[in-house]
């Protein structure tokens, strides 16, 4: 018999079994759209993996939309980039379009336009030779932006108090920048277009000499063949003219004189006529 203020005892199967009632309410259950269970996690993996793709998409739209002759701007670098931010930018880019990891068509195309952007970057000719193209937009920036702050005294009157901070401050700005990237491509484009026509001068007379070369190589060719020609026939000439002048020795020796013809005498009213000798 148990009194009954005795405090009962409850045993430890008991709160086993609570707590594991309680824990399992606490699961995260998937949800239920229907009869398909829907997997949070999943989804979550699933749509950043297709922002993910999107995004190499993307890149490798903008690489095949660049400028060809900018490798500046297919890294998407600015203009005072060193040749560590050209590796540290290209390592980035090029795992995003890398053809085993990107699924666009032209992956491989984008890929490739970055490699070369890299490789002209770290070549001190080519880097120099596009810098300085850069600088010589930025001079002719300058001076239209002179021009321009003539015609406005007040801005002329800041940038003299400013006394420069001002003009490196608006080359800093976005607006400078897309001015200054704008007149890069117009004079690389001209220096392009300068070094083909020059390249199809070069070709084009070198087109010229060959042929010449060629022309001079066939007149020497039948002029070579003409001496041989007539050489190999020296004998039979030589052959011929003495026969021939054999023939004619043969012929004076046996051929008749024809008579002598006797000349009018004025004070003779007759021809004479020759007289033969006993």
């Amino acid at each position: 018999h148990i009194p009954e203020n005795r405090p009962r005892l409850v045993s430890s199967s008991v709160f086993s079994i609570r707590s594991s009632r309680g824990r399992d309410h606490n699961k995260k259950k998937p949800k239920v759209m229907g009869d398909v269970k829907v997997d949070d996690d999943a989804i979550l993996k699933s749509f950043l993996a297709e922002v993910g793709e999107v995004e190499r998409d993307n890149e490798v739209v903008r690489i095949l939309s660049c400028f060809k002759l900018n490798p500046f701007e297919h890294l998407n670098l600015s203009f005072d980039s060193s040749t560590d931010d050209v590796k540290r930018q290209y390592r980035k880019i090029s795992l995003m379009v890398h053809p085993d990891k990107c699924k666009h068509p032209q992956a491989q195309e984008a890929f490739g336009a970055l490699a070369k952007a890299q490789q002209l970057l770290l070549n001190d000719q080519e880097r120099d030779y596009i810098l300085t193209q850069v600088q010589a937009a930025k001079e002719e920036l300058k001076m239209k932006r002179k021009k321009q702050l003539k015609k406005d005294t007040a801005s002329k009157i800041k940038s003299l108090v400013d006394e420069g901070k001002h003009e490196q401050i608006y080359e800093q700005s976005e607006e400078f920048q897309k001015e200054l990237k704008l007149k890069v491509r117009e004079i690389l484009t001209d220096q392009e277009w300068r070094r083909r026509k020059m390249a199809m001068r070069i070709s084009e007379e070198e087109g010229r000499l060959k042929k010449d070369e060629e022309e001079q190589k066939e007149i020497r060719k039948k002029k070579r063949e003409h001496e041989e020609q007539w050489e190999g026939t020296r004998e039979n000439r030589v052959s011929s003219w003495r026969d021939f002048m054999k023939a004619g020795k043969k012929a004076k020796k046996g051929e008749t004189r024809p008579p002598k013809l006797k000349t009018e005498d004025p004070n003779k009213s007759y021809v004479q006529r020759p007289v033969k000798k006993g």
